[in-house]
């Protein structure tokens, strides 16, 4: 689905990403790990569109993706999140999440003028998302007055309401709690069974342990492992990256 040949990628004088390649299977969990600065908040960049690589080739759906801008990627069907929220902060989770709905519009004022049937359509839709990912609040709550978990779970609203066939998600877990970290688990497991194809970044090993059916290990901007999680975290060189010791 997806296939990153030989990326790199520099700032000034700093290469993030060296060399990189690598494919990701449809209908697959697979998790991007490294120590900080190892390059992967990068390559969602490069694949999301925010930079494009300075040599290589990044292809979706054998569609090449180099330069194409962001709102193209995501028409073709990629949807991500970040490591901090993005949102109209003066709007409710409603219209925020009816923006993500609508986005395929060519106009910005025309995303909010919908039929009385198309807009109930929606906000059901909107209502159903909410339900599922476990955003136990009234839709009209403005997104500020969310905790830090239920800014994780709007997150992952808005990416599945953005009409998608590849989730990128840029940890997803990270400084949350443990019951909201069991819920994540639950739900990339049911997003999964429903055939999604997931990318993540994550620091929390345990987590990816119980998630992922393969993950690929960057160090210094490439690619330093890549198979199971039992396999991964039991290679030396992963251990000496992560560590800076094969203890």
């Amino acid at each position: 689905m997806l296939k990153l040949q030989n990326i790199s990628k520099s700032f000034g004088g700093v290469q993030a990403v060296k060399n990189c390649s690598f494919e990701i299977e449809k209908n697959s969990i697979t998790a991007l790990v490294g120590p900080n600065g190892a390059g992967k908040t990068t390559v969602f960049n490069l694949v999301s569109g925010f930079s494009n690589p300075d040599k290589g080739d990044i292809f979706f759906e054998n569609k090449k993706l180099n330069h194409l801008p962001i709102w193209k990627r995501s028409r073709l069907g990629i949807s991500r999140t970040f490591q901090l929220s993005r949102m109209f902060r003066n709007l409710s989770i409603e219209d925020n999440l009816l923006i993500a709905l609508r986005e395929d519009d060519d106009k910005f004022l025309k995303m909010f003028l919908r039929d009385v049937e198309g807009d109930k359509q929606e906000k059901n839709r909107i209502y159903e998302i909410m339900d599922f990912v476990g955003l136990k609040k009234d839709p009209k709550t403005i997104v500020t007055d969310l905790s830090y978990g239920q800014q994780k779970l709007f997150d992952l609203s808005r990416a599945l309401l953005n009409s998608h066939e590849f989730l990128m998600l840029d940890e997803p877990v990270a400084g949350v709690n443990p019951i909201l970290r069991d819920t994540f688990k639950k739900l990339l497991k049911e997003l999964k069974a429903k055939g999604e194809t997931i990318l993540l970044i994550e620091h929390d090993m345990d987590f990816v342990r119980h998630v992922a059916d393969t993950v690929i290990v960057m160090d210094q901007g490439s690619v330093l492992a890549e198979g199971d999680p039992e396999y991964i975290f039991s290679d030396k060189k992963v251990l000496e990256a992560y560590l800076g010791t094969t203890v």
